[in-house]
């Protein structure tokens, strides 16, 4: 019996890590002191991922992301915000000056990151969407759409979250296989 459960708890391992596309085998710092955030949980659900900045032409497109988190969060959406300062070093000094912009100004309920410290290229898991889709973020509020099997597609920043372009294929990938 002993050895039944092992092999059972073996595969059930080994089953959740065979539905995690492999995008999601990263981990990142929340915004706020925490533990580490493995994306791994996120394995099943339309992720989209977008590097922010607080102080760019773009930095209002929070609302819209925050609209489009409330609208589509319980069909299996999450918006992941990871602020950096490649472009214009428009981002603030510190995560927690990060945090209260977005809150005071946007009221961002999606999970949000610590601030890169090394250039997105050279970060892991956006070196990994870039590979995936063959596009590096020309500026911030660029946007990667990671549906339920792990396909990665890009959106530049001049998408605007609420366009009909993102809606569709938010929608299209919300309605994906895992």
């Amino acid at each position: 019996m002993k050895r039944f459960l092992s092999l059972l708890l073996a595969f059930v391992i080994t089953s959740a890590h065979a539905t995690t596309p492999a995008i999601l085998n990263h981990t990142l710092n929340p915004l706020l002191p925490g533990k580490p955030i493995a994306l791994s949980q996120y394995a099943g659900k339309a992720v989209l991922v977008v590097n922010v900045a607080s102080r760019c032409g773009f930095t209002p497109q929070y609302a819209g992301l925050e609209t489009l988190y409330k609208r589509y969060e319980s069909k299996g959406l999450v918006i992941l915000g990871i602020p950096a300062n490649d472009f214009g070093a428009q981002e603030l000094a510190s995560n927690k000056d990060i945090a209260e912009f977005c809150q005071k100004n946007y009221g961002v309920s999606f999970p949000m990151f610590e601030k890169l410290d090394a250039p997105l290229p050279r970060q892991p898991f956006h070196a990994a969407l870039i590979k995936a889709t063959g596009q590096a973020p020309q500026w911030n509020f660029h946007k990667y759409l990671i549906d339920r099997g792990g396909k990665v597609t890009s959106f530049s920043s001049n998408v605007e979250p609420l366009s009909p372009t993102l809606v569709s294929a938010i929608e299209s990938a919300l309605n994906s296989k895992r």
